[in-house]
């Protein structure tokens, strides 16, 4: 299966937002951060605002932050929340028009395929991506941040 771009996305700003541990990040930074477009990111926030993922704050000063607790993110759910019922082919769906769908056994193997992945990504949360020793990934994401004289 081959993830969108939309849902890595979605997964970098909950890493980055968990990172910073309730403070207030902006869409500009995290795009810097990873060197992703702003306005992907603004569809991307908006998107896990309205699923309850991330909290905006407008106004000067304003930004988003992460509102759940990354041990309660569970990965499964935040790509299937990104991806829609998306399948990973056309066959899986109901409405499929495939001629030989009642007689395909690759039917049936892709829909074992689909849940194997999905049962793997349920078994992690946010808080599994995050390092706990040294935090390397802070590291990482935070030095744009601070060349660019954000405190």
């Amino acid at each position: 299966m081959h993830l969108t771009a939309f849902s890595d996305y979605s997964m970098r700003v909950l890493i980055y937002l968990a990172l910073q541990r309730g403070q207030l990040a902006t869409i500009a930074e995290i795009a810097r951060a990873y060197g992703i477009s702003e306005n992907h990111l603004m569809k991307v926030v908006h998107h896990l605002a309205q699923r309850g993922y991330v909290e905006t704050v407008r106004g000067k000063g304003g930004g988003l932050r992460l509102v759940r607790d990354p041990d309660s993110v569970n990965i499964g759910v935040l790509v299937r929340d990104t991806e829609g019922n998306a399948s990973l082919l056309e066959c899986l769906d109901a409405e499929s028009s495939c001629c030989i769908q009642p007689a395909c056994r690759l039917v049936g193997i892709l829909r074992e395929a689909q849940a194997a992945l999905f049962a793997v990504l349920d078994k992690y949360t946010l808080a599994d991506l995050l390092h706990k020793k040294e935090m390397p990934l802070t590291r990482i994401l935070m030095v744009p941040k601070l060349q660019a004289g954000e405190q």
